[in-house]
Order: structure tokens, then sequence, then C-alpha cells
């Protein structure tokens, strides 16, 4: 327990769980975010009260300082449905328009830089080959790459952690119960933010959200599934979109 985590932390329900996993494993936990300009600015905003939550039950780690960076640079590389106000579709790489080239590998870059400067050797982030929409920088092994050059960048050796890795959105639900019991799982249902289109208008048995963008079809399949496996602990049920 004497390393030191920093975890990259949007608002959203996989940040939220690697949060969790990571202060029930690293006696110093810090957490980064990033304003990019996104569509769903909103979850930014859902940060605050999840650390809150957080705070309130005990881990063997400390939660530490937040941090929050301006990149708003990814909106100038091109158009995209995460930071433009467009239809999400798929483009004609097979790739749906809400991958946003580069930003995955810009955040941990800038995560080593926080890290080398904090005095932290392992990074966590929420990136999932299971459970995701096909961009190629939530890829195992863009990541074990990415790892390498990081840690000869700055000359030190770095952990790029993801404990989500291998985990379909049903088993994200499940890891959360493990970590933290029902209390976990309703902090992320009602205080984490997964919807593109930034709507939280609407509290839905799996969070809230619009109900028809791929994320939150994605979230709620995952609740669904998670629930048939333990109804009688999240009596929220099933919810259909």
């Amino acid at each position: 327990m004497s390393r030191r985590a920093l975890v990259l932390f949007s608002g959203g329900q996989d940040s939220a769980t690697c949060l969790a996993w990571a202060l029930s494993r690293y006696a110093h936990v810090e957490t980064l975010g990033f304003d990019y300009g996104q569509r769903h600015r909103v979850e930014l905003d859902c940060r605050a009260r999840l650390r809150e939550g957080l705070l309130r039950m005990q881990w063997p780690g400390q939660l530490g300082d937040d941090h929050l960076l301006t990149v708003d640079v990814l909106g100038q590389l091109g158009t995209s449905a995460m930071t433009d106000y467009v239809a999400i579709t798929l483009q004609s790489d097979g790739l749906p328009n809400t991958f946003v080239p580069g930003r995955n590998l810009l955040f941990f870059t800038l995560a080593a830089g926080l890290a080398y400067r904090r005095g932290i050797d392992v990074l966590v982030g929420g990136m999932s080959q299971t459970d995701y929409s096909g961009y190629p920088d939530c890829r195992d092994n863009t990541l074990k790459a990415l790892q390498v050059a990081l840690s000869l960048g700055i000359d030190r050796a770095l952990t790029l952690e993801t404990p989500l890795m291998w985990r379909d959105k049903a088993a994200t639900w499940a890891l959360a119960d493990e970590l933290g019991g029902s209390a976990l799982v309703e902090l992320i249902r009602r205080d984490s933010h997964t919807c593109y289109l930034g709507q939280r208008d609407r509290l839905h048995p799996w969070g809230h959200g619009c109900g028809t963008c791929p994320a939150c079809k994605l979230r709620a399949k995952g609740w669904d599934e998670f629930n048939r496996r333990t109804p009688v602990l999240h009596p929220a049920g099933s919810s259909a979109v």
C-alpha cells in the first residue's frame, strides 16, 4: 500500500469505479479530469459529488488532490459528435463519429507529466476492450505500448492500470458492488454521468441520461444484466430503453 496513483476521472461510471478500485489498492490516490470542450460537459460537474460520496466511505487508501486540465485543442482537430452538435453516426472507416482521435493518448501523456511532478508512479484509466465502441486508443495493446513510451519519456517507471479492460458493463457494476456494496453502486447510479448528449433531466433505474445514445444503451444493458444476477440487493431492477 505504499504506491501512489493518479486516476483519470471524468465523472462517468467507469472512472468512478476505477477510483474506488484505486482507493482499495493504493496508499494515496489523486484524480485528474479534462475539459476538452466535450458536448457532455455536465460530467465534469459530477466529479465533486462523486469524490464527496467516496470520502464518506471507508477505504484503505487516502483520497488526495483533484486536478482539472483544459485541453480544448482536441476540438480543433476536426468534427466529432463528442465535441460538436452533430448526429451520432458511423464514419467511413467503421468507427462511430464519437471517436476523438488522440484523446486517450493525450490524456495519458498529460497524466504522466503531472505524475512526474507529483511523485506518482501509477496511472489508472477506465478503458475497456470488452464493451466499447471500437476506439483504437482503448485497446490493451495501445495502452501497453503507451506505458513503455511514457516511462521512457519521463525516465521513470510508470504503470498504466486498466481494471475494466476485460470487463463488460455488467461486470463493471459488479466490481463496484464488490468494492463498496450497494452504497457505492447507488452513488455511481445517481451521481455519475455517461450520456453522450449530456442529458440529466431524467433518472432511469440505471442512472441519468437520454436513454437512446450508445453510451446510455450500453449502461442500461449492463445494469439489466447485473440486476438479473443480484436482484435482491439492487431492487431498482431492470430498465428498458
